[in-house]
């Protein structure tokens, strides 16, 4: 994937706006959590020159994807470059944790930590199984989705690391089997399965299987990835058979592609998912970003399958052009991408 190179440009009125758009966004961020809003006047001239001076400084860096929640309360996973440092995912896992600069991050992406406030990690990766000892305020949870959070965050952003298969859990140095609001937390984890849609409880799983599909979110700067349950082979015409069907009503997210486009069928060959769908799939060209998104959610969900590292498409059996797309996505969401919905405060150079 080629990457584009993004300078920030700070100008002192970009500065202003987005000192100010920071700390509205925490101001909410802090009401909706219920907690005391703090008085902090910080001088413009102090707070431009340490900008300034950050931004001057060129620091290795190196990308790390965090998990975030959004105000539907899905984890979104958030692809960011960090300084280049050893114990990457413990730090990473350190990003997750509420702090006044975590929290600032977070919501400059319309985005909420996960973890409470001072909750720590202590990590030994061996044999593939990553060993996470949390910190007795992870103990401190608001309520059970906020533990649900936490802790699907923290499995998913270490298997999300190649040396990480599987994660087991320690609290303040001891083994539990649940958290305070009765979280799961004594066995062994493999992620894979984020912010998975609920099933009635009187149905049969026999047979049961996953798939995951990438939905955008309702201002559609972000692909939410959502774990649905399928009765039969959840291979790759499966999947997106079920991205056809769009989210649930009630999710909060957006169809991926126009709800009245039909997929005609799905083959897999010298390692292309090759999708035949109906004309309607045109429509996407109408969408404010010329369907990009659209696209890259329809290709996530397919290179998640064995032998599958890219999309081609066809419209009535017809190859479909995708001459200047990315055809194969490595991140879902990228800071330096959602950060550009701000005009005037990042410019291409």
């Amino acid at each position: 994937m080629r990457i584009k190179t993004v300078k920030l440009k700070l100008k002192r009125e970009h500065l202003e706006r987005l000192m100010i758009g920071s700390a509205a966004a925490l101001v909410l961020f802090l009401a909706a959590r219920g907690a005391e809003v703090p008085m902090v006047e910080v001088p413009y001239s102090e707070a431009a020159q340490e900008v300034n001076t950050t931004i001057g400084e060129k620091i290795p860096t190196q990308q790390t994807t965090v998990y975030y929640k959004d105000g539907n309360g899905y984890l979104v996973p958030m692809t960011m470059e960090v300084p280049q440092q050893e114990g990457i995912a413990r730090a990473t896992l350190g990003l997750l944790t509420s702090s006044l600069v975590n929290d600032v991050e977070a919501s400059s992406l319309g985005l909420l930590t996960v973890a409470p406030a001072n909750t720590t990690y202590e990590l030994d990766i061996s044999g593939g199984r990553a060993r996470v000892n949390l910190s007795a305020e992870a103990l401190t949870a608001a309520d059970a989705a906020q533990e649900a959070a936490m802790v699907d965050a923290v499995v998913e952003t270490l298997t999300g690391f190649d040396s990480v298969d599987s994660v087991e859990f320690l609290v303040a140095g001891q083994k539990r089997g649940a958290l305070t609001h009765g979280t799961p937390v004594g066995g062994v984890y493999t992620g894979g399965r984020i912010n998975l849609e609920s099933v009635d409880a009187s149905a049969d799983m026999t047979g049961a299987e996953t798939v995951t599909l990438y939905f955008p979110d309702e201002g559609g700067r972000l692909l939410v990835p959502v774990t649905r349950t399928v009765w039969g082979e959840a291979d790759v015409e499966t999947a997106v058979f079920e991205l056809l069907k769009g989210p649930r009503q009630d999710s909060g997210l957006e169809p991926a592609l126009p709800g009245d486009c039909a997929l005609i069928g799905v083959t897999v060959r010298d390692g292309a998912a090759v999708i035949n769908l109906s004309k309607e799939f045109e429509q996407v060209l109408g969408q404010s970003d010329g369907g990009r998104r659209a696209l890259r959610a329809m290709m996530l969900t397919c290179t998640r399958y064995p032998g599958v590292n890219r999309v081609e498409l066809q419209v009535e059996g017809k190859p479909y052009s995708l001459e200047g797309l990315d055809t194969k996505p490595t991140f879902v969401n990228e800071a330096q991408e959602v950060m550009a919905w701000f005009p005037g405060v990042m410019e291409e150079e």
